[in-house]
């Protein structure tokens, strides 16, 4: 396939180009700065800012789907506006381009732990992630109104972590899944995993899954 990968440099993007990339698709990656990628086979870099629509639609056209992992980073002081103003940006540059498949690499923040309660309204959620966390539940909800596209949102296990890249993990929907009494972990590596089998074989076209151990 012809995939455009957006947030290529994170944590979870570069794991996504990696997995991508081993099953021989075609990536275009989409970078503020394209000398942070090397070259490989398979690989295309495009110059873009994320935060312009405009941009967006150019460097995705043409593409089978976009899977993003967009975060503008945690460092960002204003993250939880930047992080929805690039998530608008996204989605209607996506729109424009004319391509409907759009794979959104979310939060397990908005996950719920009881019925009502999400994760991010919790006590115990970190501070220090509470602004992203709320930044992805609401691209959560913004997605949810979008008709034009078939859209997936991947929430990732509570603990994701670097790690082996096993091939297994299981599924579950709007619930947070659990390892006995904590919460259950994956490493990024196989939440990639994850993602390029639901680009390869869609079971989620407009709904959110998690994925886990």
């Amino acid at each position: 396939m012809k995939l455009a990968l957006i947030g290529p440099t994170g944590f979870v993007g570069s794991a996504v180009l990696d997995e991508a990339l081993q099953r021989d698709h075609q990536v275009t990656a989409l970078a503020r700065t394209p000398g942070k990628l090397a070259a490989r086979d398979g690989l295309t870099v495009v110059q873009a800012d994320v935060l312009d629509p405009a941009q967006v639609a150019a460097a995705v056209a043409g593409h089978d789907a976009v899977i993003s992992a967009y975060n503008p980073g945690w460092s960002d002081p204003q993250l939880y506006d930047t992080f929805l103003r690039g998530t608008r940006a996204i989605f209607e540059g996506v729109k424009r381009a004319g391509v409907k498949r759009l794979l959104v690499v979310g939060g397990a923040g908005s996950l719920y732990v009881k019925p009502g309660v999400q994760l991010v309204d919790t006590p115990e959620f970190p501070e220090a992630w509470k602004q992203g966390a709320l930044a992805a539940r609401e691209a959560l909800n913004l997605i949810r109104q979008e008709t034009g596209l078939d859209w997936t949102f991947v929430s990732p296990a509570a603990r994701l972590e670097p790690g082996e890249r096993t091939g297994k993990y299981r599924l579950g929907a709007d619930e947070l899944l659990m390892d006995g009494d904590q919460p259950a972990r994956i490493s990024v590596a196989d939440l990639a995993v994850s993602i390029l089998d639901e680009v390869e074989r869609p079971q989620h076209i407009r709904k959110r899954y998690t994925a886990a151990y």
